[in-house]
Formats: C-alpha cells, sequence, structure tokens
C-alpha cells in the first residue's frame, strides 16, 4: 500500500461511532419501511378493493400525510451519514476500486454495489416519494393509470431492483457490522439475503404487472 493511500487515514473519534449507529438506526428503519411498503402496495394483487382500503386507513389516520415526509427525512439523513465514507473524489474512487480488485473480498464489492445504488436511488427515490406525497390520496386507479402511462413503468421497473438490491445487501451488511452475523453465520446469512431480494423483486414485478392490467 502507497504512503499517500495511508497518510489521510483518520483515527475514528466517539462522534463517528454516534453517528455510525444513527447510520444503522435510519438504515434498518428503512429497510423495514420498504418491505413493509412493498407488502402493502401487492395489496392491489388482491384487487383494487383491498390496496384502496389500506391507503384510506394510513390517509384517514394521517399516518401517510405525517409518516411520508418523516421517512424522506430519514432518507436524506442516512444518505448525508452514509456520504461521509463514500469516495467522492477521482482519486479516492481509483484507490478503492484498486484495493477491492486487490482485495477479492465479496463484502467490499457488495460495499461499492450499495455505493452505487444509492447514489440512483436518491435521485430516482426522491421523484417517486415528491410523486406520490403531493397527489394524496392514493387510489389503485390513480397508481394503475400513472403506471399505464408507459414512463413510469420503465422508472419503476430501474428502480425496483436498485432498491431491493441495495436494501437486501444492507440487511446483510448491518448485521456483519454490529456482530449479529458471526463469521461461521455468513454463507447461511448471504444465502438469506440472496433469498429476501429474489422474494421482493418477484413481487414488485408481479405488483407492477398487475397494475398494467388493471382497468382504470
Amino acid at each position: 500500500m502507497s504512503v499517500e493511500a495511508t497518510m489521510h487515514v483518520v483515527r475514528p473519534s466517539r462522534r463517528d461511532a454516534y453517528l455510525d449507529w444513527i447510520q444503522m438506526l435510519t438504515g434498518a428503519l428503512l429497510i423495514l419501511f420498504m418491505w413493509s411498503h412493498m407488502i402493502l402496495v401487492s395489496s392491489v394483487i388482491l384487487g383494487q378493493g383491498a390496496m384502496n382500503a389500506l391507503a384510506h386507513f394510513f390517509e384517514a389516520t394521517y399516518m401517510a400525510q405525517v409518516g411520508g415526509p418523516l421517512i424522506f427525512l430519514a432518507f436524506l439523513l442516512h444518505f448525508v451519514l452514509a456520504a461521509r465514507k463514500v469516495p467522492f473524489r477521482a482519486e479516492q474512487q481509483k484507490t478503492i476500486w484498486e484495493h477491492s480488485k486487490m482485495l477479492h473480498h465479496r463484502d467490499t464489492w457488495l460495499w461499492m454495489v450499495q455505493v452505487v445504488t444509492a447514489m440512483i436511488i436518491l435521485i430516482m427515490g426522491s421523484i417517486h416519494m415528491w410523486v406520490v406525497l403531493t397527489s394524496l390520496p392514493i387510489t389503485a386507479a390513480k397508481s394503475a393509470a400513472r403506471i399505464q402511462g408507459g414512463f413510469w413503468f420503465v422508472f419503476y421497473l430501474v428502480l425496483l431492483p436498485l432498491i431491493e438490491l441495495h436494501v437486501s445487501i444492507g440487511f446483510y451488511r448491518i448485521g456483519v457490522k454490529w456482530g449479529f452475523i458471526k463469521t461461521d453465520t455468513r454463507p447461511r446469512a448471504k444465502r438469506a439475503e440472496n433469498l429476501l431480494f429474489i422474494i421482493f423483486v418477484s413481487i414488485g414485478l408481479i405488483t407492477l404487472l398487475r397494475f398494467l392490467t388493471l382497468a382504470v
């Protein structure tokens, strides 16, 4: 390792530990939200009535009006905290790329995938939340009409796997970083990570196809 690669290493402080905890907590919150969100939206598979009833409940209790902006703030806070460790400068990106190739470590590559997907999700996820929160109330017919327009179907077709990839990797990395996943249980955890990705992407694709075929 070159002198240049090591001279800028800063010893973590107590403040960094607190920020890491907040990053982990916001990440865990967003993971739970995304899984819950996917399951709730997929209720349209059972029919318009099922999704409309759930949407009405969340809006009648103001959980959508209050919870939506709070989730958006958690989303931004999580990104800002995670960005502390993201190499934005060209020389930093070159260094991390060279080190990743040298290490040949799967978890290092997973972190890089998380960084790339986070950048795309930040933009696309913000657009999605803005469109949804500024066009309340949510209804199955309204969502179907948007997706059947063409552009939004492709938009969600790209966003869906990116989010689920980021979420499943995040779930695994939280477990590894904070000691919930031990060395001897990593293979089983990695299989669970892959399974979660397949399950939620499949649910998302079926939901998108249901919206495409829904009469509006």
